[in-house]
């Protein structure tokens, strides 16, 4: 079973950037724990500054599956879900949204700080509509609750 877990803009910074808003654990960290957690579970991470890779990413994964609408695999050792923080692109990106909407494989969208809460360009997400479940404000540990959503929601 495999989940894909994806980063947009900044998001390299973790640890380092806004450690008030975003914390200080690394990315490396928090997959260092996403692994131990659940071993038996591969994990595929990727991160780009770049809008259009995330897109590639999303419809790649989709490229590879066979998805009935209930969330189902029709066959095996495929990508259960996947896991995106977009970073600033929440807000601004109509194409990583068409992407998403476009995806056969659940979507969870995880944002580290509460956007409801921040200033009010960021407290619009275009992405929360098109996604599976969406996750906001839990810190780094949206990522664990997030894997933990798909794989008690979504059937292998």
């Amino acid at each position: 079973m495999k989940i894909l877990i994806l980063n947009g803009p900044n998001l390299n910074r973790l640890g380092l950037r806004a450690p008030d808003i975003y914390g200080t654990r690394t990315m490396a960290q928090i997959l260092l724990d996403i692994q131990r957690r659940w071993p038996d579970t591969h994990f595929l991470y990727r991160q780009s500054n770049h809008e259009g890779d995330l897109i590639d990413w999303i419809q790649e994964a989709n490229d590879q599956e066979s998805w009935t609408n209930d969330y189902r695999l029709t066959t095996n050792d495929q990508y259960l879900g996947i896991v995106l923080n977009a970073g600033g692109y929440t807000h601004t990106s109509v194409a990583l949204r068409d992407a998403v909407e476009d995806s056969r494989i659940p979507v969870v969208e995880v944002h580290i700080s509460d956007i409801t809460k921040r200033e009010p360009f960021r407290q619009q997400s275009l992405l929360t509509d098109v996604c599976a479940h969406t996750i906001i404000g839990k810190g780094t540990d949206g990522y664990s609750e997030a894997v933990e959503w798909l794989l008690e929601n979504v059937k292998a």
